[in-house]
Parts: structure tokens; C-alpha cells; sequence
């Protein structure tokens, strides 16, 4: 073989990890933005299909409740066929769905399709981070970790900036219908990304076969399904209705709401990479502690604020903490899953914990009726994050485990 060959060879063989992430990461970033959209037009929804606010909060729940189905169904393909064809038919599903959002007539149109694009958005985590860490070097395996889930607050970034510019100028549908954009990452996919070599080397002759491995690690499972829901609650707890307090308990525009929005979602990136990164030195549950320690310092200043500056530097620093500790999800999920259920499991544990979480803005919602926003915000995180800490230290992580025998990484 000539030199040139084996050279090119090896440019190829670096690149895999790359387009893997970078799909992986796409994908997640174009499906948070398509969730997020509708975080910005509760009250305009509201007012446009003559209904309650509390009616329009519940299509968000509805959107939670149904993540699991879709991480059951692309996991279980993803474990069965591989990684490329199931993420390419779950970015096309779920950007379509996100279109039809643009069109819907009226409320119950509206409700059912956001369903649907739970059951997308629930399919798309699973498949994407199993494909990005599965091709990952176990060294590089924390910092890619950050990144892909850095997808997220860039997504939710992305529906502040959509939120502030497209909505003023096209209207509310516009929103929806730029998130239809996502179905064309269906061809990087397919050009760019290879399929697993993990799942071509574990690969589970059949679905029951899937199914089996799962059972036998049901402990296992349980546990990432608990530490999932608390994840869960301290994401969607701290963000989904942070903007409806800020307008109603500081009187913020839509335009300063949006501002903030893309404030706190910088310091969300920032936070996945850090703690990232910083979870291959200090380990995975370590570096997620030290990161919602530094969220749990910032509630008072971030719920009790006296002006809109100390809240805004406040969110930028509660999201870098949380989302810090969402940077090391990806590699901690796939680090403790079996190797023939890295599809399915944590997908599948990631979103039964949305599924059990799903009322929490609801909830978050009726308790601030009884106890004012900032107090529901604040008092319920409280308690969420010391469950979680105590949740993580007493779990157990596979840091730097290999997914890929060392010969076939070296071919």
C-alpha cells in the first residue's frame, strides 16, 4: 500500500469521530431549538387559540410525557440496525412534525403534533449520543461529551435569537416553520457518517435479544432512570418557564426576556464544555457535583434578584452549573450502559426521567399560586439538586471504559 494511501487512510479514520459528534450534536441542537420555540410563545399562543395559559404549558408537558415512546422505538432500531438510518429517519420525523406545528388551525391540531414531536425529540438523544461516544476516544471521550450536549442551551440560544428577530418580523408560524430546516442534516448523515463500529461488534442478534440484556441489568437501570428524573427536574426546572417568570415577576419585555435568554444559554455552553473537559481528570460524578454546587450557591441571587442585572448574571452562572453538569450525561450514560443496549438504555433511562418530570412545569406553575414564583423556582430546586448530589455519591461511574476492542480501533 503507498504512502499517500496510508496517509489518506488515516485522515479518514481521525475524521470519524468528528462528523459523528458534529451529527450528533447537530441534531440535538436543531431538536432543542424546535422544543424551545414554543417556550417563547406561550402567552401568543395563548391569545391565538383562546386558551388559558396554564392549557398552553400543558402542550410542553405533553411534548415530555411522550419522549419515551420515541426513545423506545429509535433505540430499539438503533440497536438492532445501527446508529445512521435510525437518526436519519428520527431527524426527518421530527422536523417535519415541527413544520406542521406552523400550520396547525387550532389547539387541539396543535396539542396532538406537539405529542408527535415528543415522540422525535425523545428518539434523538439516545441514537445520536450512542453513535457520537461510540466513535469517540475513550481520552477525548469527556471534552465530546460537552459538546454534544452543548447542543442544547445552543438550541434554546437559537429559539431566543428566533424569538427576538423572526416572530417581531413573520409572526409566530415562521417559528415553527424554520424548524422544519433540520430534515436536511439527513444528508450529512448519510455522506459523511459511518456506522458504529461498536454496534457492528456487540451488535444483538434480535430485538428480545435487546431486551434480554436490559432485564438482566435492571438495577443498573433503575438507577439512571432516578438520577435521569432529577436531571431532569433541574434542566427543564431552571429553564422552561424562566422566561414567563421573568415577565411576570420583573415586568420584562419580550426583547429583555430574549436577552437574557441568550445570556444564560452562553453560560450553558460554556458550562458543557468546562465540566466536560473536567470530568476526565476529576471523574464523572466528582466534576457533576462541583457543578451543581456551583448552581445551588447562585438560587437565592438567581429566584430573588432585586433587579434584572443581578438576575441576569445570576441565570448565566446557575445555567453554566447546570448545564455543566448535563455536559458529562453523554459519556456517563454510555460509559455505564452494556454494550448491546447503548442504543436503547440510555436513551431510554434519559427519557423515562423526562417522562416522570413531564409535570413539572405544571407543578412549578401551581406552586407559584400559592407560594409566588420566586419561591416556587427557588424552594423546589433547592431540594432537587441536594437529592441529586446525594444521588451521585453514592452511584458508581466506568470512566474511560472502551467501547471498541483495541484492535479494531487500530484498523
Amino acid at each position: 500500500m503507498s504512502d499517500q494511501k496510508l496517509a489518506l487512510d488515516a485522515t479518514v479514520q481521525r475524521s470519524r469521530p468528528w462528523h459523528a459528534v458534529t451529527a450528533s450534536f447537530l441534531g440535538w441542537m436543531l431538536d432543542a431549538f424546535d422544543f424551545f420555540v414554543l417556550v417563547f410563545l406561550v402567552d401568543t399562543l395563548a391569545a391565538q387559540f383562546h386558551v388559558t395559559k396554564t392549557e398552553m404549558v400543558f402542550t410542553i408537558t405533553a411534548t415530555l410525557a411522550m419522549r419515551p415512546v420515541g426513545a423506545v422505538i429509535f433505540g430499539l432500531l438503533a440497536d438492532r440496525y445501527g446508529r445512521r438510518r435510525p437518526l436519519m429517519a428520527n431527524v426527518v420525523f421530527f422536523s417535519v412534525v415541527e413544520l406542521f406545528c406552523g400550520f396547525a388551525p387550532n389547539y387541539t391540531v396543535f396539542l396532538i403534533l406537539r405529542a408527535l414531536y415528543g415522540i422525535g425529540m425523545g428518539g434523538e438523544w439516545g441514537v445520536g449520543a450512542s453513535l457520537a461516544m461510540e466513535a469517540a476516544p475513550p481520552k477525548w471521550r469527556g471534552i465530546l461529551s460537552g459538546i454534544l450536549q452543548s447542543g442544547y442551551p445552543l438550541g434554546y440560544l437559537l429559539a431566543a435569537l428566533a424569538a427576538r428577530f423572526i416572530e417581531p418580523a413573520f409572526g409566530w408560524r415562521a417559528m415553527f416553520w424554520v424548524g422544519g430546516a433540520p430534515a436536511l442534516l439527513a444528508l450529512y448523515i448519510r455522506s459523511k457518517v459511518q456506522e458504529s463500529e461498536a454496534w457492528k461488534q456487540h451488535r444483538a442478534p434480535t430485538t428480545r435479544a435487546i431486551l434480554a440484556v436490559v432485564k438482566q441489568n435492571w438495577k443498573a437501570a433503575l438507577y439512571l432512570v432516578l438520577m435521569m428524573t432529577l436531571m431532569m427536574f433541574l434542566s427543564h426546572g431552571t429553564q422552561d418557564l424562566y422566561p414567563d417568570f421573568l415577565k411576570s415577576t420583573h415586568g420584562a419585555s419580550t426583547q429583555t426576556v430574549s436577552y437574557i435568554a441568550i445570556l444564560y444559554n452562553i453560560g450553558a455552553v460554556i458550562g458543557t464544555l468546562v465540566f466536560g473537559h473536567l470530568s476526565e481528570s476529576f471523574g464523572r460524578r466528582r466534576s457533576m457535583i462541583f457543578a451543581l454546587l456551583l448552581s445551588l450557591a447562585t438560587i437565592p441571587a438567581w429566584a430573588f434578584g432585586g433587579t434584572l442585572l443581578i438576575i441576569a448574571v445570576a441565570a448565566f452562572i446557575m445555567q453554566a452549573g447546570v448545564q455543566g453538569a448535563w455536559g458529562v450525561i453523554p459519556a456517563h450514560l454510555n460509559e455505564l450502559s452494556p454494550d448491546q443496549t447503548r442504543g436503547l438504555l440510555p436513551g431510554l433511562a434519559y427519557q423515562l426521567g423526562i417522562l416522570i418530570a413531564a409535570p413539572i412545569n405544571s407543578i412549578e406553575y401551581a406552586l407559584r399560586g400559592r407560594f409566588g414564583y420566586s419561591w416556587a423556582l427557588a424552594g423546589f430546586e433547592t431540594i432537587n439538586i441536594a437529592l441529586l448530589i446525594v444521588v451521585l455519591a453514592l452511584g458508581k461511574e466506568r470512566k474511560g471504559r472502551e467501547f471498541v476492542s483495541a484492535q479494531v480501533r487500530r484498523n
